[in-house]
């Protein structure tokens, strides 16, 4: 699954200048999972992460390479939940590291998604999170009562990366938050649209649709993002007509 690495490349270059921080996973010290939504009432909220006019986005990539994501970690760039005052710019990227997945181009599309929508399935207490697929965008309402007890960015990456790491395909996983207001979040929204539809383009595949470059609504993916056109042809011509 090497696709998406020049994606990964291309997300550390926006942000690696800057000085994070990060810690090892911790399975042990996850932040309390309620098991479902909690609705945060706004003036329950000490503030918003992503809010409305702020930078946002969110997405997952995927490889199979050791270099990229060679072990289970937590990254920060940017303050903390408890240093954070009012609504600021939010960004939440998941890098995956899976292993062989067996099967046709059908059973690795199901699998990847599968293990996408892993998201959808950490419920932390007092920590509201409203995706937008749409707009690539992710916004956090966090509670004033989470703060007090010590809610931080380290309990709650370990605790995606536990739901992450349920699915025996995932080695490792590197959660990243980004409060940072100097960090291009346009970039990483357009970083975001390009994964999306790369995983678009497997259910173009999938659905048989012409593979003729020249008439693909598709070809602008196909020629940015590196490796789509060898998924899609098992070759590497780079001409119009295959």
């Amino acid at each position: 699954m090497e696709l998406f690495n020049p994606l990964i490349n291309d997300t550390r270059t926006v942000f690696d200048p800057l000085a994070g921080c990060s810690w090892s996973y911790d399975p042990a010290d996850c932040w309390k999972d309620i098991g479902s939504s909690e609705l945060v009432l706004q003036r329950d909220a000490a503030y918003e992460l992503g809010a409305r006019g702020k930078g946002s986005a969110n997405y997952v990539l995927f490889t199979s390479s050791p270099d990229l994501v060679p072990e289970d970690k937590v990254v920060l760039y940017g303050p903390d939940l408890k240093d954070i005052k009012s609504d600021c710019d939010f960004a939440r990227i998941v890098l995956l590291r899976i292993g062989t997945i067996d099967g046709d181009d059908e059973t690795v599309y199901r699998v990847l998604k599968d293990i996408e929508f892993a998201k959808y399935h950490v419920f932390p207490e007092g920590y509201m999170v409203r995706i937008s697929p749409e707009s690539f965008r992710e916004q956090v309402r966090v509670s004033r009562d989470a703060l007090k007890r010590g809610i931080g960015f380290r309990t709650l990456g370990n605790s995606y990366i536990r739901e992450y790491k349920k699915d025996t395909n995932v080695i490792s996983a590197e959660v990243i938050f980004i409060t940072d207001p100097s960090v291009d979040y346009k970039a990483l929204q357009e970083l975001a649209k390009k994964s999306t539809a790369a995983i678009g383009t497997l259910t173009h595949i999938l659905e048989g649709l012409p593979t003729d470059c020249s008439v693909c609504a598709l070809k602008d993916i196909c020629d940015e993002v590196e490796g789509m056109k060898e998924l899609h042809f098992g070759v590497g011509d780079k001409s119009e007509k295959h």
